[in-house]
């Protein structure tokens, strides 16, 4: 007989799983944290229609609070927001042990020339695809997956 685990969905619903399924095969969370509400729905609906699990926050207070809940596979980042910019945002997730393996997506419609491309996995300038979003989180997951084997 098959062990399986039950896990709680973003839906709120709870589901069965079975922890010996390869990890490609299991949905990958991704945060997206952008202030703008039009490009905010724009990325979750483009990134859930890839088959990932999405959360959308506004704010970069927000993000780190569901960050600390609940560390995401990725975080799809907009530097100019609200209560917390997103280099503040980046300073400490890279800054605590239980966040800084994890892939950053920077989407910006500033400057982005003073970046450090160490800090970031992709720095896409807005306006931006669907296709370039997709495979730009794709590629950080896939890269984050080889790192932490």
């Amino acid at each position: 007989m098959t062990e399986s685990w039950l896990r709680l969905n973003f839906d709120g619903k709870i589901s069965r799983y079975n922890p010996d399924v390869p990890a490609a095969f299991v949905e990958r969370y991704v945060l997206v944290v952008e202030d703008d509400p039009t490009l905010r729905e724009l990325y979750r609906s483009t990134l859930r229609a890839a088959g990932y699990a999405v959360v959308a926050v506004s704010d970069g207070i927000d993000a780190l609070r569901r960050v600390e809940g609940d560390p995401p596979d990725a975080v799809v980042l907009d530097l100019g927001l609200p209560r917390l910019n997103g280099r503040d945002v980046q300073r400490e997730l890279k800054s605590a042990p239980d966040t800084k393996h994890i892939p950053i997506v920077v989407v910006s419609g500033s400057d982005t020339s003073d970046l450090d491309p160490d800090d970031f996995a992709c720095v896409l300038n807005k306006p931006i695809s669907a296709d370039a979003l997709i495979v730009a989180v794709q590629n950080c997951i896939r890269r984050s997956w080889r790192v932490a084997d």
